[in-house]
């Protein structure tokens, strides 16, 4: 059976594991960097959309970016990441740039998606990031797909799939628990728990809240957690010992990181301080944003500065400004590539794209 979640261990102890102990000041002050970059990006992009630069809709990552750059700073060779439509922190997270992805935003050309994905649906195959995804838990499946290609071809390696709390009621994130606990595949189901799904409290939309989510494991004889993600010490830790189930035994995992969003659901929420109050979010804001905790841990050990830390924040204002001009300065794609990439086989003109029929032997 299922290990019951393990009971946390002290913030010290945290700092003190393996994988975190073995951090250089460097290694630290770029994981600061990176959730700084998210945010800057993620500032940057509300105001043009809020301009009417941008079309579609528009999730962001704001007061969640220690959930990504913690678990996908673990990640190896063989690790593969796959998401939901609350993209942009990992798209960045795993080395896309602010070019590709603010571009995508305006659907231009030079987008990740060459414009035509926009928010929900940034790729980067060769970084092993596979979207960035807009139907709800429609990764899940893909992401114990992603799973038992690894294991087919034999590599130590696992996917990542992140989801919402609101996508653990669909029916395909079950049935891909099933298939992933049958088949022992090296998946690790991500749920970034930021509370209310679209806008509706979990106390009113999941059973038995109060146990975690995560514990739905268990029916499937599945290991489990739960994780504080304002810490980025405990987050590495704790994700690292499902990284290794995955890896050394090829085993599943869901683990809950529990985090919060400042924003709406989306931009065009109009709800946001309706279903939570005002003094709700700002409350998180002031006492537990993931980046300035992190900061405050850093300057705690000598690691930064105050001063280091407004630079660099000015720095990555700058880059995700710039990336905004470059957005804007690009085109848009052609009419006539409106057909192009939708399906590999018609672009590179197979016999199944010809015919419509697919041979296997």
């Amino acid at each position: 059976m299922a290990k019951k979640k393990a009971e946390h261990q002290t913030d010290t102890d945290y700092a003190q594991d393996p994988v975190n102990a073995k951090l250089s000041a460097e290694d630290k002050i770029d994981l600061l960097r990176q959730m700084v970059r998210i945010r800057r990006f993620e500032t940057v992009s509300l105001k043009y959309y809020q301009q009417g630069k941008m079309g579609g809709f528009l999730h962001l990552y704001i007061g969640q970016e220690s959930v990504a750059v913690g678990t996908i700073s673990l990640c190896g060779e063989n690790d593969h990441i796959i998401t939901a439509y609350r993209d942009h922190g990992h798209a960045l997270s795993v080395g896309m740039s602010m070019n590709e992805c603010m571009a995508e935003l305006f659907g231009k050309k030079t987008g990740c998606s060459k414009g035509k994905g926009g928010s929900m649906h940034y790729f980067a195959p060769d970084k092993n990031y596979w979207g960035g995804h807009g139907i709800v838990a429609g990764q899940t499946p893909l992401g114990a797909g992603l799973a038992f290609a690894l294991k087919y071809k034999g590599l130590k390696g696992c996917c990542l799939c992140y989801l919402g709390d609101g996508a653990v009621n669909q029916g395909a994130y079950h049935e891909a628990l099933n298939l992933a606990e049958l088949w022992d595949l090296p998946v690790i189901y991500v749920i970034e728990n930021n509370g209310y799904s679209m806008g509706t409290s979990q106390e009113r939309s999941s059973a038995h809240p109060e146990i975690g989510l995560a514990a739905r494991a268990e029916a499937y004889g599945m290991e489990w957690d739960q994780i504080n993600g304002e810490n980025l010490y405990e987050v590495r830790a704790r994700t690292q010992v499902a990284i290794d189930r995955a890896h050394n035994e090829g085993r599943p995992t869901v683990i809950e990181i529990d985090t919060y969003r400042y924003k709406g659901h989306s931009v065009a929420d109009a709800n946001a301080e309706k279903y939570r109050t005002k003094e709700e979010i700002q409350k998180y804001m002031n006492e537990h944003d993931p980046l300035t905790l992190w900061k405050d841990q850093l300057v705690s050990e000598g690691v930064v500065t105050e001063d280091d830390f407004k630079a660099m924040m000015k720095e990555a204002g700058e880059e995700a400004e710039a990336a905004a001009r470059f957005a804007q300065q690009s085109d848009f794609p052609d009419e006539s590539e409106i057909l192009d990439d939708v399906y590999w086989e018609v672009d590179n003109d197979t016999e199944a794209g010809n015919t419509g029929r697919h041979f296997f032997h």
